[in-house]
């Protein structure tokens, strides 16, 4: 039996994040927790489940951006709530302007997202909570109303054209009410500004009003349903850019740094993504010591040894990544009985996985480019995945300046990084990778850029 190419294509779409808890999706899963040095998704379980299971906790998870995060967080969404946990997951992009964050951004966001989650749960209505961002919304100068009429919202981006009740707990028409002024803020700068020098200095009264009127009632109502708590996942927040602000302090080290204490003052348990960059900032010990624990860190998928040999599980696991979305319902090793059935040579896909250095989503946007190209072929061919790479290499080429071309020759000789803003910039754009092994970290230049003539000066 041929493969279809073109399912093949509509299974690789790189910008689709894998919901282990989706039958369908879970077919395309694959557990790479061996080849990245441990199990960091059981280690943030553990932490809301065991270590701080009649507490709060803040747990804060990082890696590059398109190396998975996003699907793993799903998987501990789907294991907490298998646990009888209640789990709010949400991307934060959906609901923050990410060049522009203040505190007070974060936290209605968080706000609005547990209550539509919570629309079910009968809570007495949060009165403090509605006065507070009925006098944000009069500042605003928005029309807002939190009674049980009609609230007749404009379209705008985030927030549908519906007219939508309250109901009886106040839950749904509290949610539709935080949307309503972040929508507008988010959509306007200066009215994100005014918000946010009006909500700023009352941080702490809307943290308790949260608290108090949403999450701790909620709580209760959840236990006597058989409940274990409540879990807040706030995606995403990673993706905060990295620009100055107006007072001289960069955007990522305000909110994660100087605002660790209003991050960790819900009273339930809530992960955060954090930018990678802020793990090689110069101010990371600082951070550290604002948290009780660590940033968990996703590292790459381990495709090769410090030494520059394959690391035979890592490229296994990563050829069945690939198989799977061609053969979703064959077994590894029937899927690995077809490999000369989509490739011109079982090496291509091996240089396919060499290539990626184990991110991701990388090898998915190669692996769809290439799949296009050869679509009319039948079979994906090596000619035509050089030639991509041949692209790519010279894309990322055009952006590194001398002074990189310098850090890059240090990373791959010394396998290490500094906290110098140059290796910051390296990590962002994604050509150095870090790897761990056997609870080592390590680092190498991005495999696409290994045969770069600058390198071979």
């Amino acid at each position: 039996m041929s493969i279809d190419l073109l399912a093949f294509f509509k299974a690789t779409n790189p910008g689709q994040t894998i919901n282990i808890a989706d039958p369908d999706d879970r077919k395309y899963y694959i557990d790479f927790s061996p080849v990245r040095g441990g199990t960091v998704i059981e280690e943030l379980k553990e932490n809301i489940t065991i270590f701080y299971a009649n507490q709060p906790s803040c747990d804060l998870f990082t890696g590059h951006i398109g190396c998975g995060k996003s699907t793993e967080l799903l998987r501990l969404k789907a294991e907490l709530e298998a646990e009888g946990f209640h789990v709010v997951y949400f991307e934060s992009s959906d609901d923050l302007e990410m060049a522009d964050v203040d505190i007070a951004d974060v936290l209605l966001a968080i706000a609005r997202r547990i209550s539509q989650s919570l629309a079910d749960v009968a809570i007495a209505e949060p009165q403090g909570l509605k006065r507070l961002l009925k006098r944000t919304a009069e500042l605003l100068q928005t029309e807002y109303d939190l009674s049980e009429v009609e609230l007749g919202l404009p379209k705008m981006p985030g927030i549908p054209d519906v007219k939508v009740k309250a109901n009886d707990k106040g839950a749904l028409s509290l949610a539709f009410g935080i949307g309503k002024i972040t929508a507008k803020a988010r959509a306007d700068s200066g009215l994100r500004e005014r918000l946010n020098q009006f909500l700023g200095p009352k941080k702490a009264e809307l943290l308790a009003a949260i608290n108090q009127e949403l999450i701790e009632p909620a709580i209760a109502q959840l236990q006597q349903q058989g409940k274990q708590g409540l879990v807040v996942i706030v995606d995403n927040l990673d993706r905060i850019e990295g620009q100055t602000k107006g007072w001289g302090r960069s955007q990522q080290e305000y909110i994660f740094i100087d605002q660790a204490e209003y991050l960790q003052k819900f009273n339930c348990h809530v992960v955060y993504t954090m930018p990678l960059a802020l793990k090689f900032a110069d101010e990371y010990a600082r951070l550290t010591q604002r948290y009780k624990e660590e940033p968990k860190v996703l590292p790459m998928v381990q495709v090769q040894q410090v030494d520059g040999s394959d690391c035979e599980e890592g490229m296994a696991l990563l050829r069945q990544m690939v198989l799977a979305r061609a053969l979703p319902d064959l077994d590894a090793q029937g899927r690995l009985n077809r490999v000369n059935d989509i490739f011109d040579h079982p090496e291509s896909l091996d240089r396919l996985c060499r290539v990626s250095g184990g991110h991701v989503r990388d090898l998915l946007q190669l692996l769809i480019q290439w799949l296009k190209k050869d679509l009319k072929q039948g079979r994906l061919t090596r000619e035509t995945l050089e030639g991509l790479i041949r692209s790519r290499r010279n894309e990322m080429t055009l952006t590194i300046d001398d002074h990189e071309w310098g850090l890059l020759r240090k990373v791959r000789e010394r396998k290490k990084v500094s906290g110098d803003d140059g290796y910051q910039k390296l990590i962002y754009s994604r050509l150095v990778f870090e790897y761990r092994d056997r609870g080592e970290s390590w680092f190498d230049i991005n495999p696409v850029l290994a045969e770069a003539k600058e390198l071979r000066e």
